[in-house]
């Protein structure tokens, strides 16, 4: 595709491309805006290198696309309920976000995308994993589609719960809110295959850490076939794979992405600022 005033390179052949040409620091026109909106819609997660911008900017970006999500889990950023401080320390040993997954799906409304802003890296190591979850969807037989098509997944975050108390007190930079709200995470029934409301591609919409049965089955019954899309969600030919910088933004669709951090750079240090924008109900 033709762009006019932005410049687009993509990183690989199933998602993700770099943005040149545009400065988050100022506010977008109309016409760059919809070049942006309109790359992202195409790649799927779009990445933007040498970029300063502060909280504010951050924040302004993101409503760009709707309005902000308060993580219901994590101690936000000091005067900012919006921004999700994603810490490592050299001493920690965990990180978040270090399997595959898509963000919030145990929501009624899981978030549209998340925009992540690197303020500091390791010198080596740090990469996001991203995967295609429309190939996943079309690269299933006929059958399997015939399967999945009007299947119920049923979400929720449990997976996470019984560790709460364990995190607080972990080595553990990110910290998890002593008084979490359980109401804004409940139980939640979503389509296997959700439509994107804005492409209407078909996309396979389960990961493991918050999808454990189908709507009126036993998780016993759900698991041999879950687990098969588990694995089948983040093939490698699905994948692309972006290298952190100092200054480097990554926007990724929830909707249709699955994504992943590695811990691969023990004895450094990696801090990152997060902007999720929220969504609508999967459909």
């Amino acid at each position: 595709m033709t762009y006019n005033r932005i410049e687009v390179k993509p990183l690989s052949g199933t998602c993700g491309a770099e943005i040149f040409g545009v400065d988050l620091s100022e506010d977008l026109g109309n016409e760059t805006f919809a070049e942006v909106q309109r790359a992202f819609h195409e790649n799927l997660v779009i990445f933007f290198r040498d970029q300063d911008i502060n909280e504010e900017q951050h924040k302004a970006f993101g409503r760009r696309f709707g309005s902000l999500n308060v993580h219901p889990r994590y101690v936000p950023l000091n005067g900012h309920p919006e921004i999700f401080p994603i810490r490592k320390d050299p001493e920690d040993k965990k990180i978040v976000g270090a399997s595959w997954h898509q963000d919030l799906t145990h929501l009624e409304k899981p978030p549209l995308g998340s925009i992540l802003y690197a303020l500091d890296v390791p010198p080596v190591g740090g990469d996001t994993l991203f995967a295609n979850q429309y190939l996943a969807y079309e690269a299933l037989s006929d059958g399997m589609k015939d399967l999945l098509d009007g299947l119920v997944a049923v979400h929720d975050n449990r997976i996470q719960a019984p560790s709460i108390a364990a995190e607080r007190n972990a080595n553990f930079t990110s910290k998890v809110r002593d008084d979490p709200d359980e109401k804004d995470e409940p139980e939640m029934e979503h389509p296997v295959v959700r439509t994107h409301p804005d492409t209407g591609r078909k996309a396979l919409f389960v990961c493991r850490p918050r999808t454990h049965r189908f709507k009126g089955m036993t998780e016993a019954e759900s698991k041999p076939l879950l687990e098969y899309l588990f694995e089948h969600s983040h093939r490698p030919e699905f994948t692309c794979r972006f290298r952190w910088e100092k200054g480097s933004i990554a926007f990724w669709d929830n909707r249709c992405v699955m994504h992943k951090a590695l811990n691969d750079y023990p004895g450094h240090k990696r801090y990152m600022n997060r902007v999720t924008v929220n969504g609508t109900r999967p459909v």
